[in-house]
Formats: C-alpha cells, structure tokens, sequence
C-alpha cells in the first residue's frame, strides 16, 4: 500500500437523518450521507472496494465490505470527482461511521483512500 502523494483521494461527507423512514419506538434511525470522492494526486484510479466501520452509540459495531459503491467502480483522473448517496440504518439516536476504498492506481499501484470518521446523529441530540 502507497502513502505516495501520487496517490491520493480526497473524501468529503455529507449526512442527512431520514426522519420519515425511521421508527425511533423501534430503535430504529436512518442517515442518508453523500461521499465526494476527489483525486487530488497526479495518477488516475479506480474504486474498487469499500469498507466500512458503522458504530452506534451502544458500542454495536458492523462492517460492510463490498464492490464499489452503489453499483460503480469510478475511475477518477487527477482532478476529477464522483458524488454519491447511500444510508444506513442504525439502532441509536447518534453513530458513527469510518473506513477506507481500496484503490487501484492506472499503474498498478494499490493504495487505501481514507473516510474519515463522521458522525450520524438526529437534529437536536448533539449541539
């Protein structure tokens, strides 16, 4: 894996609580969040994997690991940026999540991109 700064995703998050779509007398919350993605190394790469740590305030831990992201592996030339949303469902008011998309570089170079810990959290519960 590189630390190379040929090698470099950027990820942004946005996250949005699904009100309509939770039941909170079932513990039941659900988050929307956007990703932008956006290669600001020198090396094109694809998206190939994802993986993700989903923590709830219970301390329940999941872990989801698959291909892409919703149906797609983007390829990012330098400069360039994919957006996308996705949700996820979890059984407290606030969580978390964090992980990493394995990349591969257009010169065969493999490298993790880092998704830095956010927060899922309902309006009103964090100030």
């Amino acid at each position: 894996m590189s630390q190379d700064a040929r090698y470099q995703v950027d990820v942004q998050v946005e996250t949005l609580y699904i009100e309509e779509q939770s039941q909170p007398d079932q513990n039941r919350y659900v988050f929307a969040y956007t990703i932008t993605l956006t290669n600001s190394g020198t090396v094109a790469a694809k998206l190939l994997t994802r993986h993700w740590i989903i923590t709830d305030s219970n301390g329940r831990v999941e872990e989801v690991r698959g291909e892409g992201v919703v149906g797609k592996q983007p390829y990012l030339r330098p400069g360039e940026s994919f957006r996308y949303t996705s949700g996820t469902l979890i059984q407290t008011q606030v969580g978390s999540m964090r992980g990493t998309y394995h990349m591969i570089a257009d010169d065969g170079v493999e490298f993790e991109a880092q998704i830095p810990a956010f927060t899922l959290s309902i309006p009103r519960v964090l100030h």
